[in-house]
């Protein structure tokens, strides 16, 4: 039978459009101002909340709603106002450990949430936040792995009693050793090629002198920079998960710098804090009894048992950028333990340096760059805030080696917290590189609001204009595509909030309203085509299946070079272009099915079972099918 849907196909095409329906309704859950308090090394309990309660009523300040999870507790307020003063109340109760972040939280009601079912993630021009520019300081990154080269190269003279005249690092990619003969330089050239192929050695002399140089390759350095480059963007993205931030945007920029954009976030401060505190990690030796002062520095050591001084090594066995993976783990005896996989280089690193320490103390520093707000005179003399950047070195591991270590080794001695703790700062505070911020700005939440009820307003006006046109020049066929255009639109919501989570920004906007006009493009080619089925003679019926038919080619390809376009722009594109991209392959892919299949359905409903049809309403007047008059001579028209 024509233009007649199965009973499955109706069924899956229903259920296709209430679990739409269903995905997209979150977004009409307003949210909720809230503050994100964390630790800075630790998680919080009930003991933490009770304090921040106490130091609410205190306040004359009352929450609509606290949860407690496993990295922090979130605290619901109503309204911007309680907001603020909750943050600088709970601020002057806490210590400067604690992080306070002004967020939004969902309100969804739970079993949407049980089933996936979750608002829409606005970008930071919808609903405001911080912006920085981060630039990595390429050239430490490449300084700082010659500096361990440089360290690893006196270890093995040292290890292979190989007496040299010094060591000197010349610049950030160039070291020179200097030996009294040229048998001492041969022995050393042979041990050193093994442990360094990513150094270029070369021979010379000067002043009665045996030199070797050993320099980092154009290559290598590029490889340094990149690989430096994506590790800092990995911590970064590890790092912000502190201030519990919905889809948070850290993407390259350039060679040597990374935009991180934390949408909801309207306290730069706090997320300044976050970042700079990002650390590198360097493996050292515990000092030599009776080494010269010159040689070591002395740190503070913190345990349960009390605390006290350890001396530690200026030489660095290893540094944070060597590990490849970390994680707590319990012994054969139910004891906490750190297990870290180190890669091929750092492997034979502290294999070297471990095979002959057996029984002395490793030590593990942690270097954060953290800043500190002072207050400075400017040129004009007034008094100004100032953002000072400082490096805090603190050891946080002490323990014995018991045996050479390879590529996978573990840390024992340590209580549960002590190494979940561990095992966190290694894993999510190993910097590769320094980073400073260079740019920031805020987009304040008031005009977020405004962005985001302008680009609301723009794809109403839209799908309005376009559903009276359809309306009055399609009637009957025109409501069978305006239904379809609305739950074109739902889909792109439902699949934006839950099914394929993505940042709604206001380039993606505009590509939802582009979507809207061409969703009805599709639907104008069938409507026309059937109409032109129906003056070439052809019987209601047969018309609307041919027009279908026959126009789906033509749709299917204006539809697909759109959507490789789309495919380009968000391969090359960045920020502002990925989200217009999206929400354009989103929109084809839905109207693709709402125009198609959404519209057939309909119409198969309209008019799929009427037997004695004789015109239909696809035009400002009904159209009939008008069949050709015989040819005389030449038969019956078809």
């Amino acid at each position: 039978m024509l233009n007649h849907y199965p009973a499955w196909k109706n069924l899956l095409i229903l259920l296709v459009m209430v679990l739409g329906i269903l995905y997209s309704v979150p977004n009409l859950y307003p949210d909720d101002e809230a503050l994100q308090v964390t630790h800075e090394s630790r998680e919080l309990g009930q003991t933490d909340l009770d304090r921040i309660t106490t130091a609410l009523e205190a306040a004359r300040l009352a929450t609509i709603g606290e949860e407690l999870n496993g990295s922090g507790i979130l605290l619901r307020f109503d309204g911007v106002e309680e907001q603020l003063r909750a943050k600088t109340a709970i601020e002057d109760a806490l210590s400067d450990d604690f992080i306070v972040a002004l967020n939004l939280a969902p309100t969804t009601p739970g079993w949407m949430q049980a089933i996936g079912a979750g608002k829409m993630n606005l970008g930071l021009d919808l609903q405001g936040g911080v912006h920085f520019l981060m630039e990595v300081d390429m050239e430490a990154a490449v300084l700082g792995r010659m500096e361990d080269n440089l360290s690893n190269v006196r270890s093995i003279l040292r290890e292979l009693r190989i007496r040299s005249r010094g060591l000197a690092l010349v610049d950030s990619s160039h070291i020179e050793v200097r030996f009294a003969s040229a048998d001492d330089r041969s022995r050393a050239r042979s041990e050193l090629l093994d442990n360094f192929p990513e150094l270029q050695f070369q021979n010379r002399e000067a002043n009665d002198l045996y030199i070797l140089d050993l320099r980092m390759t154009q290559d290598t350095m590029l490889q340094i920079q990149r690989d430096t480059l994506q590790a800092n963007r990995t911590t970064l993205l590890n790092r912000v998960d502190a201030l519990g931030v919905a889809e948070p945007t850290v993407q390259q920029q350039g060679a040597n710098r990374i935009v991180v954009e934390l949408p909801g976030v309207q306290d730069p401060a706090q997320a300044i804090r976050i970042l700079q505190r990002i650390a590198t990690l360097e493996f050292h030796l515990e000092a030599a009894p009776g080494a010269p002062r010159s040689s070591y520095q002395t740190y503070d050591y913190v345990t349960p048992e009390g605390a006290f001084t350890v001396n530690v090594d200026n030489d660095v066995i290893l540094q944070g950028d060597r590990i490849s993976n970390v994680r707590p783990s319990l012994d054969q005896n139910g004891l906490p333990q750190v297990q870290i996989s180190l890669d091929a280089q750092g492997g034979n690193q502290i294999n070297r340096v471990t095979r002959d320490n057996v029984g002395r103390m490793m030590d593990i520093l942690l270097i954060e760059t953290r800043s500190r707000t002072n207050l400075v005179i400017d040129e004009n003399g007034e008094e100004v805030e100032a953002v000072e950047f400082f490096e805090d070195r603190r050891l946080i591991s002490h323990a014995r080696i018991n045996s050479a270590l390879g590529r996978q080794f573990v840390i024992t001695g340590l209580t549960q917290r002590e190494a979940m703790d561990l095992s966190l700062l290694i894993s999510s505070g190993s910097l590769a590189a320094p980073m400073t911020i260079v740019e920031q700005s805020v987009i304040g939440p008031t005009m977020g609001r405004e962005n985001l009820e302008q680009g609301i307003r723009g794809v109403q006006i839209a799908a309005i204009l376009v559903v009276a046109f359809m309306l009055l020049y399609y009637r009957i066929f025109g409501i069978a595509a305006n239904v379809a255009l609305i739950m074109n639109i739902v889909l792109i919501f439902a699949v934006l909030s839950s099914v394929l989570p993505a940042t709604l920004t206001l380039p993606g906007i505009v590509g939802i309203v582009l979507t809207v006009g061409m969703a009805v493009d599709a639907n104008v080619l069938i409507f026309t085509r059937i109409k032109e089925e129906l003056r070439n003679g052809l019987p209601p019926q047969q018309a609307i299946s041919a027009g279908y038919d026959r126009a789906f080619t033509t749709i299917l390809d204006a539809n697909l070079t759109t959507f490789l376009v789309a495919v380009v722009l968000f391969t090359i594109g960045t920020g502002p272009v990925k989200g217009f991209a999206v929400t354009l392959m989103i929109g084809i892919v839905t109207s693709m099915f709402t125009a198609i299949v959404g519209t057939r359905a309909l119409v198969n409903l309209i008019y799929g079972r009427r037997r004695e049809l004789r015109s239909l309403s696809i035009g400002i007047v009904p159209v009939k099918a008008t069949p050709l008059k015989p040819t005389p001579g030449k038969g019956q028209a078809v």
